[in-house]
């Protein structure tokens, strides 16, 4: 076998191939190159840089990589800081905020201050919120998945119940209850008619769940929501659903409850109970790990109930929770007895 052989110019030049270039190095090297023919045609550094309309201590500086460590060094460098702050919070705190967050696992960083400074912990909501993405980085706090739960509603005629009065008054708490139903679909072949209650001014919810909507549930769930409403419930306000005709209409005119009904198409006129909707199936039942029969359902939605009317701080109520908006504001209103977070 023969061997024929480069010319040793060939090597020569083979190792300075120049490399290839960012666009930015590029001009950079441009830049420097004009400027040093302009100060070799008798221009200063200063006349130079200003007609190439650049910075004389840029040029400077990508002069001096260039000698130094050649083209490369013209290429962007990071800017990453050399000492980086690290966390101010103590480890305790974290830990608070980590049993918090697995606890109530839909509540975010402006909810969960509210709940350190009870337990005797200051923080700011925008150190809770780092504290959250540093746990979720780590992998201590993990998202629970979002499930697909949705409602399906058919509207029909309504021939009792009345439209709300344009002029009908809702100043106090009781003045109008939005009632409503939800279709919540926690796993395949499972469904659970879901009740929710909530009044308009004080945020205040009741809620329930059945195999079933129907008349004879609906008004089981009306004893209910009346038992456990904290004030005198004065009018419901219901959409076209039929669980809400018939004997639920004779039940709310035995007890005196004034029954108002949407007119069709129209969800958006009972947006406070259609938002509670929504944050019971994400606080809730998007979390909820227990069993799915009835007795152990009941029991947790009511475990439920008083974490959110007596723990969890409400944004529309100045992070206040509704027990704690009653005896501010409605002191003749609010829950008899003490207040136990459970």
């Amino acid at each position: 076998m023969r061997v024929v052989g480069l010319p040793s110019s060939f090597y020569y030049v083979a190792r300075r191939v120049p490399p290839e270039l960012s666009l930015k190095a590029a001009e950079r090297l441009r830049w420097v190159c004009s400027w040093q023919n302009l100060r070799d045609e008798g221009y200063s550094a200063a006349k130079a840089s200003q007609l190439l309309g650049c910075s004389r201590a840029s040029l400077y500086r990508w002069q001096k990589r260039l000698r130094r460590q050649g083209l490369l060094a013209l290429e962007d460098r990071s800017r990453r800081p050399k000492r980086r702050r690290g966390p101010a919070w103590s480890p305790e705190l974290a830990e608070a905020v980590l049993q918090l967050r697995e606890r109530y696992p839909r509540w975010g960083k402006d909810k969960l201050v509210v709940l350190l400074r009870r337990e005797s912990h200051q923080a700011s909501a925008s150190t809770v919120g780092r504290i959250l993405r540093r746990l979720k980085a780590r992998g201590a706090l993990r998202e629970p998945p979002r499930g697909r739960i949705v409602a399906r509603r058919q509207p029909r005629s309504r021939p009792y119940a009345v439209r709300k009065p344009k002029g009908y008054p809702v100043t106090t708490p009781g003045d109008m209850v939005q009632l409503d139903t939800l279709d919540v679909r926690p796993r395949p072949g499972v469904l659970i008619k879901h009740y929710t209650a909530r009044d308009v001014v004080s945020r205040w919810d009741v809620i329930g769940a059945h195999s079933r909507a129907t008349a004879t549930t609906a008004t089981a769930f009306l004893d209910t929501l009346l038992e456990r409403m904290p004030f005198l419930v004065r009018a419901i306000q219901v959409d076209g659903g039929s669980e809400f005709e018939s004997g639920f209409e004779s039940a709310c005119q035995a007890r005196g409850v004034r029954l108002f009904v949407l007119p069709p198409r129209s969800p958006k006129l009972n947006g406070c109970v259609e938002r509670a909707h929504r944050t019971h199936t994400e606080e809730f039942y998007e979390v909820y790990a227990g069993d799915l029969d009835m007795p152990s359902l009941a029991q947790a939605l009511q475990e439920w109930e008083h974490i959110y009317n007596y723990v969890r701080p409400h944004q529309a109520l100045d992070y206040r929770t509704p027990a704690e908006y009653l005896g501010q504001c409605h002191p003749e209103l609010a829950p008899i007895g003490p207040l136990s977070h459970m």
